[in-house]
């Protein structure tokens, strides 16, 4: 009996330890559930429209090809905590490192570029490219790149990274540099997949389990035919053992730049040509499984 009121006392106490605490999360970001109604701004939705690109915060326009802030920010409130480690294998102008730190975030970012290296090296503080943003000049389809990622995360304490971003070139849409380790320099598609999957592998080895990736791409026109980047990509990284969890279709709106003085000529080729003007462009969610 004696045993019994004990159980049963321990029993209550825990009960009322779980009613009483008012926190309650996913364990991968810190959205309080018990007060979900008051995250209105992050974004649960399919559909992303976003009129402009924020400018503010450190974040400018100054780079072609860049994808806009606002996703990393709904990206961190949705898949990160405070402090945790942000992977970027494409870093290009430092999106992702910049918004790291504007939310009290961590960045490793990969660069194949010297000279965008030490551009985006001068966004920070020199304490900042110590303890906040790692940015490496490297090959991210190299085992090179992986480990000095991996020797870089035991600098800043971590084995592994907690979100992975992978917004790499659109095939050869822009051509980033004369680089042949240039994913927009490929001489085939079926090269840039190839590449790509040697990234996202690196990527997946790199991150945590249970934690989440994002590959922010559109689609291209090449030979009278749509190639459907973002959907051969997604099944590369499927294959490599990701879960996908969303396909978000986003608006591009906040991404181009001198687009006004060509859209009539843009209109009349797409009537001439039988195609579409691409006005979209995905922000896939995938999962790495737990074990």
């Amino acid at each position: 009996m004696q045993k019994t009121n004990l159980k049963e006392k321990e029993l209550r106490a825990n009960l009322k330890a779980v009613v009483s605490n008012p926190i309650k999360t996913t364990g991968y970001n810190d959205i309080n559930l018990k007060q979900w109604k008051d995250y209105s701004d992050v974004r649960t939705d399919t559909l992303w429209e976003f009129p402009t690109r924020l400018k503010t915060g450190g974040h400018t326009n100054e780079y072609h090809g860049n994808y806009i802030p606002q996703i990393a920010q709904q990206l961190y409130k949705r898949y990160t905590k405070s402090h945790d480690i942000v992977l970027d294998l494409f870093l290009g102008s430092g999106t992702s490192a910049i918004e790291a730190v504007n939310m009290d975030r961590r960045c490793i970012g990969v660069e194949l570029k010297e000279d965008m290296v030490e551009h985006v090296k001068q966004k920070f503080s020199p304490k900042q490219n110590v303890t906040d943003v790692n940015i490496i000049c490297g090959d991210s389809t190299t085992i090179e790149a992986k480990e000095k990622v991996e020797a870089r995360l035991d600098v800043m304490g971590a084995e592994k990274a907690q979100l992975l971003i992978l917004h790499p070139p659109y095939d050869d849409i822009i051509k980033f540099s004369d680089k042949k380790e240039d994913l927009s320099n490929c001489a085939t598609t079926e090269e840039f997949y190839d590449m790509f999957e040697l990234v996202a592998k690196n990527g997946y080895d790199l991150l945590e389990n249970g934690r989440f990736a994002a590959l922010i791409i559109g689609d291209s026109y090449k030979n009278s035919e749509v190639q459907p980047l973002g959907f051969r990509c997604m099944e590369r990284m499927q294959r490599l053992g990701f879960i996908l969890k969303s396909i978000i279709v986003k608006d591009m709106q906040g991404n181009e730049r001198a687009k006004g003085k060509t859209a009539n000529l843009w209109r009349y080729r797409a009537l001439a040509g039988g195609f579409s003007i691409f006005k979209h462009e995905y922000v896939m969610i995938f999962q790495k499984p737990k074990k």
